[in-house]
């Protein structure tokens, strides 16, 4: 198996394409609950002189396939 998505994905991507299958195949109900997870994101700061600049966040820069 391995074979079939190395050339074609990074590990990462596998496992995300994996994943949206899974959520996809619940019902609506654990559906709903299992894509309100999936939409989290991370906040970062650049830090210059000790100090921290503006927060940015990375909601919506999820990689696709």
């Amino acid at each position: 198996m391995s074979q079939f998505w190395k050339p074609t994905f990074t590990y990462l991507q596998y496992a995300q394409v994996c994943a949206r299958a899974v959520r996809n195949s619940l019902k609506e109900e654990a559906r709903v609950v299992a894509v309100r997870r999936d939409e989290q994101g991370l906040k970062y700061a650049k830090w210059e002189a000790g100090k921290q600049g503006e927060l940015k966040n990375t909601v919506g820069t999820r990689v696709t396939v």
